[in-house]
């Protein structure tokens, strides 16, 4: 959108809005485009304003938003509709982690398997089985494909398998249908943060980035919302099932308008493009040095386009891949399942009866805690955040295993209970879930950026399957409080890793960081 659109466009809300008045407008070729209003009912100005250098280039202006004397950056704009689509697959995933929650029942009993707890259990886990196949399998799709195709052709599982789900009559078709979708998943888990992390400006990467975890959020609290009516309707179960292919048309139509990122597109030898975006994306002041910058580290690296899996065995990839791995298996281990799997009881337990009220409560927690983590991601940095996220999580739990351990009063214990789970759950949405499927792409190299991931979300499901497997069992074996504690120390360890291991990769460019990584190699 060029200087005098944006202008137009704001005269228009303006004309929306009565209660502001459009007091002037300024145009100079060396000056901002000013667009000045003044409300009646506030005793401030508001100028939008669209920055030109001298002379005049189309594609050098800067979008700032300037508020009685306050000037809010609008850098991120351009790429925000690209992230915005990519992080509808996340979306996509929260829904089918919360659609399952409550009507499972109504499906055991449609399907005929009520009361084996075994098929209760493949029903729901063969996602993890299709997710853990595609998260392996995205490497090679990112590195021929690139991400935007990928996404396309992703999209395909996952509008048949929610489908096939919806339309199930045998326990056969209800499995087929989650393995599709789970699969799907496993490729968008990896897709959405490389993208991200590829075309967002350096400035806001964190900050776009912790849409991700946004997005898994809204998918829950609308998957719980969506699922009250199950309680009453045996069959909204498909209802639900159906609602949940809407999303995959969505990406799969928005990815045609979105563009690919341009390192991909250079390293493709699609340089044109690549200034294309670029000049679309982060303005064309930027052009010339990025593609330099692209190019320089395409040539120390290889310029194939598929890496070989055997790439991350060498150094720094290999240390890349460590921490990445290590990352995912200390967030799983640290227990945000099992916590999440006790939080309904937890509640019950002080007059919240409603399971679904209780899910609800949580999902929100979990959604306040993304928009903090939105905030600080590109002003405090990811170490921080890691550190910071993984004590508040430990100290929750310990919080949690002493009011059992030492229930001075019941009222008391319970209430420990609740805040412990509160606080464990607002830790980890602003730290341990959105950073870590952020840093690790920051961290990894252009050439093995996709197989690195898909290596790590493959950890990532493995882990998810054996904490689930082995969770309640351990609690019946040894109790509640023992298990949290357990989960608490493992919080503490990994805060110790962040410290240890962790690379600071706010306001540097991914080229930047990989020069850095390849001197300490």
């Amino acid at each position: 959108m060029n200087s005098l659109n944006l202008v137009s466009a704001a005269i228009v809300s303006a004309q929306w809005e009565p209660s502001w008045k459009l007091v002037s407008f300024s145009k100079a070729k060396t000056k901002p485009y000013n667009l000045i209003c003044y409300s009646r009912h506030l005793s401030n100005k508001l100028i939008v304003s669209a920055l030109k250098n001298d002379p005049p280039d189309e594609g050098t202006k800067k979008l700032s938003l300037r508020q009685n004397g306050s000037v809010f950056d609008l850098e991120w704009l351009p790429a925000f509709p690209h992230v915005l689509v990519a992080s509808m697959s996340n979306f996509i995933f929260g829904y089918h982690i919360g659609v399952m929650n409550g009507p499972i029942v109504s499906i055991a009993r449609e399907l005929g398997f009520e009361g084996n707890s075994f098929v209760e259990g493949l029903v729901v886990s063969i996602f993890i089985a299709g997710a853990f196949i595609g998260s392996i399998s995205s490497g090679s799709l990112v590195d021929r494909l690139g991400c935007r195709l990928t996404f396309q052709i992703d999209s395909i599982p996952l509008i048949l398998g929610a489908i096939i789900s919806a339309q199930a009559h045998s326990l056969n078709e209800i499995i087929g249908g989650r393995f599709l979708v789970g699969l799907g998943i496993g490729v968008n888990t990896v897709l959405v943060p490389i993208y991200i992390s590829e075309v967002a400006p350096t400035k806001y990467r964190g900050a776009l980035g912790s849409l991700c975890q946004i997005g898994t959020c809204l998918g829950i609290i609308t998957s719980l919302f969506l699922g009250i009516p199950s309680d009453n309707d045996p069959h909204w179960w498909r209802t639900m099932l159906y609602i949940a292919s809407i999303p995959g048309f969505l990406v799969a139509l928005g990815m045609q308008f979105a563009v690919d990122s341009p390192r991909w597109l250079c390293k493709a030898g699609r340089i044109n493009d690549a200034k294309t975006v670029v000049r679309e994306l982060w303005g064309a002041s930027e052009v010339d040095s990025a593609i330099e910058e692209f190019q320089s580290v395409s040539k120390n690296d290889g310029s194939d386009l598929d890496s070989r899996w055997s790439d991350i065995l060498e150094e720094p990839h290999s240390r890349v891949a460590f921490i990445g791995g290590t990352l995912f298996v200390l967030q799983q281990f640290a227990g945000i399942n099992g916590v999440l799997y006790f939080s309904s009881l937890t509640f019950q337990e002080v007059g919240v009866e409603s399971s679904a009220l209780a899910s609800l409560f949580v999902g929100l927690t979990n959604f306040a805690g993304a928009l903090c983590a939105l905030y600080l991601m590109d002003r405090e940095g990811r170490q921080k955040l890691l550190i910071g996220s993984y004590l508040g999580m430990a100290i929750s739990m310990f919080i949690v295993a002493s009011g059992i351990i030492f229930p001075l009063d019941e009222q008391l214990s319970n209430n420990l209970s609740i805040l412990g789970t509160i606080m464990y759950i607002f830790s980890f949405a602003i730290g341990a879930g959105p950073v870590t499927g952020i840093i690790i792409p920051e961290l990894s190299s252009t050439r093995t950026r996709g197989k690195i991931m898909g290596f790590s979300f493959s950890t990532h499901w493995v882990c998810n399957f054996v904490v689930g497997l082995f969770f309640l069992e351990l609690v019946e074996k040894f109790g509640v409080a023992p298990v949290y504690a357990s989960f608490g120390a493992v919080s503490l360890l990994a805060a110790a890793f962040a410290y240890y291991f962790i690379v600071e990769t706010k306001g540097r460019s991914l080229e930047e960081i990989e020069r850095s990584l390849n001197l300490k190699a």
